[in-house]
């Protein structure tokens, strides 16, 4: 019987495009299981008293919480923060307490094991958003807690001698966060989504990546596979010849790509900004090996997700001008994003406690309805910084919905000295952007959100990637409103969303009348790259072309035959 992948009809099996790049090699498929048979032999002489199951657990999860963090202390950026946070989870004391539980209540130290996390990740499906995304996370620190107390190597990817392309389910950070690029060539998963740590951490080591491919578990370990990470397809058992060919080409544009320097243009001279997203001192300092002109989101509420109480306004505007310090010196701007805790990024001192439905409740600029202390004080932060640095400092507002909400956050920045913005991420605000242009300095879309609330669906939930996919024409729509409204008034409008770090997309994100994009600072040169091919022109032809699409696939393909060919 032949699968999808066998049938002579079905090659190419489709999914969400994450990182561009061709890649042709066998496919690997991850072992994610621990074995059975040591499993039950560990079930039957395992420690029946709670203390010496305790202690038994204890090892194992100190043993997994070491590994994460050796791992972690080998790579850098998105990898090692993703290890880091996977080392605490395994060492949480709130895990250790749920083992306890169980095991007082007589399950055996597997049961009590399985147990506890099955809690957890009940509480992180409920929370959603990012926490929902740590599920993965968890269920990966379970097998690997399994496997020490069965005495077998933990699961997870084994480094083979020569090229491949890696298929899997999903994969866990521990995973993918080790991997060698020169070895694993692709990756297809057939869960994630786009802002996954998947996604996220191959996107750092430029990897080729697809996610959310239907029917990839169906090809055999062995099959040789071409991954196209730009057009979002794999293609089984393709023409070797004609899969070499393209992986050349491919090799010669990120040589390329690599060698791109900005400031980015259009081949015809039109200008367009490419800024860095940044979460602290740190990789405000590390965006600037890159060829940005400056930060277009700083996400200030990255710098506080452990602070069980709000950080003094000298705190803040000590971590600020760090941020700030080096872009002063270059003359560039820096967009601070006020605080954006809640649903997804719980803070102790600001989120919400209880709330049906986090996404839509309680977060960002609302906070400060009942909290005017929060948003004071963090502005009396950022002017200080800006004042002590001489840097050129934009203060957004992320979850504005109306046009009076604007203007009453515009009105407090400019008592500060500072431009003022709001983010456009719930739809209202892209449908009135005109009106909200009359009270703010700029506007910023955040595609992440935008796309989540325009086609109500969690933005991190795998099952709904095709719903969260930033080429959906509803969403690129809104975008094109918002950018008309910015060229009718005079003021820019900058994209800091995923969107802004696909290389076609970004195009037509230019020929629609965007002005800055802000993306991740590994993804500007092949941005700066790849606008540098095209004419102003093909952008707005790749802008109409994408706005009459009817679905993201035929969008992407409409923007490919503008400005590939």
């Amino acid at each position: 019987m032949l699968t999808a992948a066998d049938s002579i009809d079905a090659p190419v099996l489709r999914g969400t495009p994450v990182v561009p790049g061709v890649a042709h090699a066998p496919v690997l498929r991850v072992a994610t299981e621990v074995d059975p048979a040591a499993v039950a032999r560990f079930r039957a002489a395992a420690p029946a008293e709670e203390e010496a199951a305790l202690a038994a657990y204890d090892a194992a999860a100190a043993a997994v919480a070491d590994g994460f963090s050796e791992r972690a202390a080998r790579v850098e950026g998105a990898a090692a923060q993703v290890l880091t946070a996977s080392a605490g989870l395994a060492r949480d004391r709130g895990l250790r307490s749920a083992v306890r539980k169980q095991l007082r209540a007589g399950a055996d130290l597997l049961g009590a094991v399985e147990a506890a996390v099955d809690t957890f990740v009940a509480l992180f499906e409920q929370q959603g958003g990012l926490m929902a995304e740590r599920v993965t996370d968890l269920r990966d620190i379970e097998r690997r807690l399994v496997a020490r107390l069965a005495g077998v190597p933990e699961p997870g990817v084994a480094m083979p001698g020569s090229p491949v392309v890696l298929v899997a389910a999903d994969l866990a950070p521990s995973d993918t966060a080790g991997l060698d690029p020169t070895v694993v060539v692709g990756l297809v998963t057939e869960r994630g989504g786009a802002t996954s740590h998947t996604a996220i951490i191959a996107r750092q080591l430029g990897i080729p990546c697809v996610v959310g491919v239907a029917g990839v578990l169906d090809v055999a370990a062995g099959v040789d596979v071409l991954v196209d990470g730009t057009a979002g397809v794999l293609e089984v058992r393709p023409d070797p010849a004609a899969a070499e060919r393209r992986v050349r080409d491919d090799a010669e544009l990120r040589a390329e790509t690599a060698a791109w320097t900005g400031p980015a243009a259009t081949s015809d001279g039109v200008r367009v900004k490419l800024l860095a997203n940044i979460a602290d001192p740190a990789s405000a300092r590390a965006a600037t090996d890159e060829p940005v002109e400056g930060v277009g989101l700083f996400r200030t509420e990255l710098s506080f997700l452990d602070r069980p109480t709000e950080p003094t306004t000298a705190e803040q505007a000590e971590l600020y001008a760090a941020v700030f310090a080096p872009y002063a010196e270059a003359g560039h701007h820096v967009v601070v994003r006020t605080l954006d805790a809640g649903s997804d990024k719980p803070i102790a001192f600001a989120t919400h406690e209880g709330e049906e439905n986090p996404a839509l409740g309680v977060r960002g600029l609302r906070l400060a309805a009942d909290n005017p202390g929060l948003l004071t004080h963090q502005l009396d932060a950022v002017a200080e910084a800006a004042a002590s640095t001489g840097v050129e400092a934009w203060v957004m507002a992320p979850m504005v919905a109306t046009r009076d909400e604007a203007e009453a956050f515009a009105e407090q920045v400019h008592a500060r000295g500072l431009k003022a913005g709001a983010m456009v991420e719930v739809p209202a605000v892209a449908v009135l952007a005109h009106r909200v242009l009359e009270v703010v300095d700029f506007l910023s879309i955040g595609t992440n959100d935008l796309t989540q609330y325009t086609m109500a669906a969690d933005r991190l939930a795998s099952d709904l990637a095709h719903l969260t996919d930033p080429w959906q024409p509803a969403v690129l729509h809104l975008v094109a409103i918002t950018a008309a409204a910015g060229q009718q008034a005079g003021k820019p409008v900058g994209v800091c969303g995923e969107a802004a770090a696909d290389p076609l997309l970004a195009c037509a994100l230019v020929g629609m009348g965007i002005t800055s994009l802000s993306m991740a600072p590994s993804a500007v040169r092949a941005v700066g790259a790849q606008l540098s091919r095209v004419t102003a022109e093909q952008c707005r032809e790749a802008a109409d072309a994408v706005l009459g699409a009817v679905d993201p696939t035929a969008a992407r393909a409409a923007a490919r035959a503008v400005l590939v060919g």
